[in-house]
């Protein structure tokens, strides 16, 4: 339970970073960032393998390229929903996401 908490605040720390480093991505404070990150936490659980599946032969054509634009849109989607963090643009969601994920493969390694 303690490891699942403290992942939680990291993810949300990044969430922070992310804010602020990328111009597009704002974040009001941090417990918008810990909503924002329960938030995707919920569309990568119950949205995402639902559009993988939908996506597969595009994901297929393009050697798996199109992961990172589902990724982006999916990011885009959680700054739509969550209020106090928005996502401004698809580049900034992106980047915003490919951080997200080089951070979630270090913060599941601890």
């Amino acid at each position: 339970m303690l490891n699942a908490f403290f992942r939680f605040l990291l993810f949300s720390l990044v969430i922070v970073f992310i804010s602020w480093i990328l111009p597009g991505i704002d974040v009001d404070n941090f417990f918008a960032a810990m909503l924002a990150c329960i938030v995707i936490a919920l569309i990568n659980t119950f949205v995402k393998p639902f559009l993988e599946v939908i996506t597969l032969p595009v994901n297929y054509i393009t050697l798996g390229v199109f992961s990172l634009i589902l990724n982006a849109l999916l990011l885009m989607l959680a700054g739509f929903i969550t209020p106090g963090f928005e996502v401004e643009g698809f580049f900034s969601a992106l980047f915003g996401s490919i951080i997200l994920s080089i951070a979630a493969i270090g913060i599941n390694k601890i």
